[in-house]
């Protein structure tokens, strides 16, 4: 990347980069996409190796995530399916944000995960 203070680029400077290509960081877009509260909270999703992207188990919060990936997580008591439609650009109000993927397994009471003992 080129320097044009002296110093290297900046997040901003990167995320313009890798939405330009297509991609964003999975914390992020599930931040945008309103499935967790927090930006940490999602960063900790994906440290923990509970998401996984096209069947492959995601242990880093910087795993870009791009239009057409199937991601697999826990939510909740329930095991979402979610694909992937758009990046966004920012966290909007929630009819942006569910315009940003398709639940391919939406949520229903015979889904719930079973309680712990």
């Amino acid at each position: 990347m080129a320097k044009t203070n002296g110093k290297g680029a900046g997040p901003d400077d990167e995320d313009a980069a890798d939405l330009a290509e297509g991609r964003l960081r999975l914390d992020k877009w599930l931040w945008y996409a309103r499935f967790l509260k927090s930006r940490s909270l999602a960063a900790k999703l994906c440290g923990s190796g509970a998401i996984r992207c096209g069947g492959t188990s995601i242990t880093k919060a910087h795993h870009t995530v791009r239009p057409g990936d199937v991601l697999t997580f826990p939510l909740g008591n329930h095991i979402r399916v979610i694909k992937v439609l758009a990046l966004g650009t920012r966290r909007g109000p929630a009819p942006e944000a569910q315009a940003l993927y398709e639940d391919l397994a939406p949520p229903t009471p015979e889904s719930r995960l079973p309680k712990a003992l």
